[in-house]
């Protein structure tokens, strides 16, 4: 019996083809930094732990993103709008529900489920309507814009859900942070060290599901869709379907970056399904590299720390500088500079060995 063979299924599929990464050195390395992360809290203020917890939320957003672009091959300009819908589900009704009784939690569940819905009526029309190409980013950047645009002028008295005033272009405000029901009292994730924990395990969680996921059948004719869709198509697979299910669950980890943003933050605005908006979630993921997770997420937490520098220091260059980053990652390195940075380290050490072969 082969090694492979006696292990769990699942402990394989962490290790298939579709992802980087494997063996006791990454799996130590990964340990590692997980170790450091479960440990920085005791070494950090508060604001810094908070400002992490703001960049995991968006960590979601964009291992969706290389769900439904880098494996799947369709590239959604939309991601946005499912992180807003989301956010403003998640404010309506916990701020209609109350956060008695871990009612957040049921909150939370019930925004990312609507954004899921959102997703599959959507995705249904578009790819069961044959929309791919730079005619789906098209279609998804122009319903985030109208959301967008409609949300912004939600400002009157009349609009509001229950107790819950959208306030237009201001923004909602006042939802109540996440809960967790206790017997001797509901604990709520705030201060952030609490938040900070829940978002790394829940962060981890994803990690490693969305690994097993594009390792399993369904990842692998995920990424022949990508490469030949014709031939999966010929080969007797429903493309359709299998690009839909990806957009799903890859619009359902926007709503959830969306809902911990907005339980973060307590306010969510138009904005965050602006231009500006859906167009950082693109650049995050092409940077790091789009076909695989683990170069996703570490791309997308430097690229994030990078912006939030250049805001700070640099506000009105920001932006212009995330564009050069992302002309240049496309010309001079299409597989992303993690990826691309990755390679070359590779391809030196193969020559070390070669070299000390020839010896």
């Amino acid at each position: 019996m082969s090694r492979n063979a006696s292990r769990p299924a699942f402990l394989s599929l962490l290790e298939g083809p579709q992802t980087i990464g494997r063996g006791p050195r990454f799996w130590s390395a990964f340990a590692l930094v997980l170790a450091g992360a479960c440990a920085y809290p005791l070494f950090a203020d508060g604001y810094d732990v908070g400002n992490n917890v703001y960049f995991f939320n968006w960590v979601f957003m964009a291992l969706g993103l290389s769900l439904i672009w880098g494996y799947g091959g369709a590239l959604s300009f939309g991601q946005t709008a499912f992180f807003g819908v989301a956010g403003y589900a998640y404010g309506v009704l916990s701020i209609n529900l109350g956060d008695a009784y871990g009612l957040t939690l049921v909150s939370l569940l019930l925004a990312v489920a609507l954004s899921a819905l959102f997703a599959a009526v959507l995705g249904y029309f578009l790819f069961f309507g044959r929309i791919s190409g730079v005619f789906l980013g098209i279609v998804t950047l122009s319903v985030t814009l109208v959301l967008e645009r409609f949300m912004s002028q939600t400002a009157g008295p009349e609009w509001a859900i229950g107790s819950a005033r959208l306030n237009g272009f201001n923004g909602m405000g006042g939802m109540p942070s996440l809960t967790i029901p206790w017997p001797g009292g509901d604990i709520a994730l705030y201060p952030d060290v609490l938040l900070y924990y829940l978002t790394l395990a829940l962060l981890v969680l994803v990690y490693l599901g969305l690994r097993i996921l594009v390792n399993s059948r369904f990842g692998n004719v995920l990424v022949a869709i990508r490469e030949n869709p014709l031939r999966a198509e010929m080969l007797g697979y429903d493309i359709r379907k299998y690009q839909l299910g990806a957009f799903v669950i890859g619009s359902a980890l926007a709503g959830l970056s969306g809902v911990l943003y907005t339980s973060w933050g307590n306010y969510i605005t138009p904005s965050s399904m602006g231009m500006t908006a859906a167009a950082l979630p693109i650049v995050w993921v092409a940077v790091g590299g789009r076909s695989d997770l683990t170069t996703t997420l570490l791309g997308t937490l430097l690229v994030l720390a990078g912006f939030q520098a250049l805001t700070i220091y640099g506000s009105q260059y920001a932006i212009v500088v995330m564009g050069i980053l992302l002309v240049l990652t496309v010309l001079l390195a299409p597989t992303g500079l993690i990826m691309a940075i990755g390679a070359l380290f590779s391809s030196g050490l193969r020559r070390r060995k070669a070299a000390r072969e020839m010896r």
